[in-house]
């Protein structure tokens, strides 16, 4: 009789303490990593100014791609942001912002690094948010403003899609566009009046990028709640596709997170598209802001709180004993 007593006590003991350790993690900020990606305080935080949020993007551009590439962008997302500059090697009435630059992509970086001193001496005042795109990508700037809210542009922040190699903290790809907050703009443009930031490469983004790690300027996280990419350095094909076993891809080798291809690579509220022809930009502009499906009810809600029912999972914790 005593030992059976001793069992149901020790029994239930144990039932207690493991219900109660159950409730703490789901209570925790450790359920955000059990049940999906680790939300930072950066991201879980809702806007942090009741100002609207200006965006300024500029576009690198040439004179040989005016018509048949920018055009087309000015036709399309750019009218979006804010501010919009065209950045060229000479002024045009496009209009475009002449750099003194040669053109070649051995000048990209060159012509990066005029371009936001152009933008630091003015328009520094004009935004808080500085997109550089390529003059083939393909912006939801309405996507961009969302993810930007969670984030304050007066702390040195650097974002975009995040690759890997060459630098400690990984750099953001150049064609799926990146975005620098106001202090990185300040913390960029003092690097190059100190001489801490030099043009030590021909490789743009990843030449900014380890000016952006000098300068103490921190690469954000720009995927989604369930850890999905927003910022895409390729065509949707590239991803979208399901593939049957293989290599890895080269590119798929630079990224700095767990790459995943199918439908499952890219967030809903995507932000960008690389190597997208004149014909699809407005191809994506269609399927962005006109198709709709009669009657579908959005699935993914992003400013949704996780609830966990502990009591739900109690009943289930003791149903499986």
């Amino acid at each position: 009789m005593k030992r059976n007593r001793k069992s149901n006590l020790i029994f239930s003991t144990g039932l207690l303490l493991g219900f109660i350790s159950l409730r703490c993690v789901l209570e925790s900020d450790l359920s955000a990593q059990l049940f999906g990606r680790e939300v930072t305080d950066e991201i879980s935080s809702g806007d942090n100014s009741s100002q609207p949020l200006r965006v300024l993007c500029w576009i690198m551009t040439t004179p040989e791609f005016l018509e048949s590439r920018t055009r087309h962008i000015k036709n399309t997302w750019a009218k979006r942001c804010d501010v919009v500059l065209y950045m060229s090697s000479v002024d045009t009435d496009f209009p475009t912002v002449g750099l003194n630059v040669s053109e070649g992509r051995e000048n990209l970086y060159w012509k990066t690094i005029r371009a936001f001193q152009y933008i630091y001496e003015h328009h520094l005042d004009d935004a808080d948010w500085f997109m550089k795109a390529d003059d083939d990508t393909f912006v939801i700037v309405e996507n961009l403003r969302y993810m930007l809210s969670k984030f304050d542009p007066e702390k040195p922040l650097y974002l975009g899609r995040r690759f890997a190699p060459f630098i400690s903290q990984g750099y953001m790809s150049g064609g799926a566009g990146y975005v620098l907050s106001k202090e990185a703009l300040r913390r960029f443009i003092k690097g190059f009046d100190t001489g801490e930031c030099t043009h030590f490469s021909d490789i743009e983004d990843m030449a900014l990028g380890k000016c952006m790690e000098t300068m103490k300027v921190e690469p954000a996280d720009t995927r989604d709640i369930n850890g999905k990419q927003t910022f895409h350095a390729f065509h949707p094909k590239h991803y979208l596709s399901r593939q049957f076993p293989r290599p890895i891809p080269w590119f798929l080798l630079y990224e700095h997170y767990t790459p995943t291809e199918g439908p499952d690579c890219c967030a809903d509220l995507t932000i960008s598209f690389h190597y997208i022809h004149a014909d699809q930009m407005y191809t994506l502009e269609y399927l962005t802001y006109h198709l709709r499906a009669y009657g579908y009810k959005y699935r993914f809600d992003p400013d949704k709180k996780m609830d966990v029912n502990t009591t739900d999972v109690y009943v289930k914790y003791l149903s499986a004993l």
